[in-house]
């Protein structure tokens, strides 16, 4: 073990305390340093994914749950049974969730919603639309607005690469694609947001640019079918699901709000906890600190290095006092990071087990994320060059999709 390597205890001894934050724009534990998730539901209003919602996905769908949603990774919804209700049914829904292109290549915690959206178009057989919200960055990062377009196409070859349905699935880039049916609900959704609301909801103040303060109306209107009338015609009886994560939730409460008084349904929301940062739980990774987070085209030399150097650990600070006491799998970044990518639940909870108990020592299970992460990079990557330019445009275009 390194003998700078920070341990759990460090953390519990130097943390201030502080109230929790989680926004649109970021986030921070509390005095702990850890994100308190019951507090959020009750803080954002949101449900408790429960099990018995888990065995109804998995009932409805003939196939097994995803693993993000058997460990509780994905854990909130708003009205997720009643996309189940219309499932049941046979009325359509569709999938939407997005990215904000900041970087050149996404990171892993990037990749897991669209990893867990992909589970949901297969098994539910629904189609799909990508937001790439370059103009936010713009407004929020200071982007040149040609480079945000540029970090777009890089980034929807990442999205592409998880496996979509081509036939289903439309990206489309803000600057490029809103006009029409979609800015005419941009602007039905601001006429109904008033100053003190947006400000009350996002923590607008007087030295924000309008764009921010009239953007949240643009990350709205894809939850409504009719903006996308080469999918959905004007229907407005096609019901949304949007999987994100719990930061994203205050743009949804706006939008549900507004949709019955501009004569369209509620989007329903299914919503994960953070993917934490290597060096712990006190937020999300960063795109502009490279050492915060593995990406997806670090190489493997990279993805070693930064795990053994930067992965916070919870184990005992020697190896006997490792030995003797176990690691403390509530704060360790390894342990954590296999429960979102290691698949098999037996082998999950053998190693949870063996690094609980202090039989497996940290260097171990370090050297197992390691070899998990080396391989779904790799694998990320392989997909990734065979994403084209002309992949991308076909991914962007806008035409005939007989969804519905």
């Amino acid at each position: 073990m390194a003998e700078t390597q920070p341990t759990g205890d460090t953390v519990e001894q130097e943390a201030i305390d502080q109230e929790q934050v989680v926004d649109p724009w970021s986030v921070s534990g509390g005095a702990d340093g850890r994100i308190d998730y019951n507090k959020l539901l009750e803080q954002f209003g949101c449900s408790k994914l429960t099990e018995d919602l888990v065995e109804r996905v998995e009932r409805l769908t003939g196939r097994p749950a995803h693993p993000f949603l058997k460990r509780g990774i994905f854990f909130a919804h708003r009205d997720l049974h009643e996309i189940l209700d219309c499932y049941e049914k046979g009325i359509p829904f569709y999938l939407y969730t997005g990215r904000g292109p900041s970087s050149e290549a996404l990171h892993l915690g990037h990749l897991v919603p669209f990893m867990f959206t992909k589970y949901l178009q297969d098994a539910f057989n629904v189609p799909l639309v990508i937001q790439l919200t370059d103009d936010e960055k713009s407004l929020w990062r200071g982007l040149d607005i040609d480079e945000a377009r540029r970090l777009s196409r890089e980034n929807a070859k990442d999205i592409i690469a998880c496996g979509f349905d081509a036939s289903k699935t439309f990206i489309f880039s803000d600057f490029e694609f809103v006009g029409g049916a979609f800015y005419r609900n941009i602007i039905r959704i601001q006429r109904c947001v008033t100053m003190n609301q947006v400000r009350g909801i996002f923590g607008f103040t007087q030295e924000d640019n309008i764009g921010k303060i009239a953007f949240p109306a643009v990350q709205a209107a894809p939850s409504f079918p009719d903006c996308f009338p080469h999918m959905f015609g004007q229907r407005k009886d096609v019901r949304c699901l949007i999987p994100c994560a719990i930061d994203q939730d205050p743009y949804f409460r706006m939008t549900r709000d507004v949709a019955p008084r501009i004569g369209h349904q509620k989007p329903a929301l299914i919503e994960s906890k953070f993917f934490p940062a290597l060096q712990g739980e006190s937020g999300k990774m960063s795109a502009s600190d490279t050492n915060s987070a593995i990406f997806v085209n670090d190489t493997p030399s990279q993805i070693k290095d930064k795990i053994n150097k930067y992965a916070f650990s919870g184990g005992g600070a020697t190896v006997e006092e490792h030995r003797a006491r176990g690691a403390n799998l509530a704060v360790d970044v390894p342990w954590k990071y296999l429960n979102f990518f290691i698949e098999d639940d037996a082998k999950l909870a053998t190693i949870g087990e063996e690094y609980g108990s202090g039989r497996m020592l940290t260097g171990e299970i370090k050297k197992e994320l390691i070899t998990v992460l080396t391989d779904l990079v790799s694998r990320h990557q392989r997909a990734r060059a065979q994403v084209t330019e002309d992949v991308v445009d076909a991914f962007m275009a806008v035409r005939p999709m007989p969804c519905i």
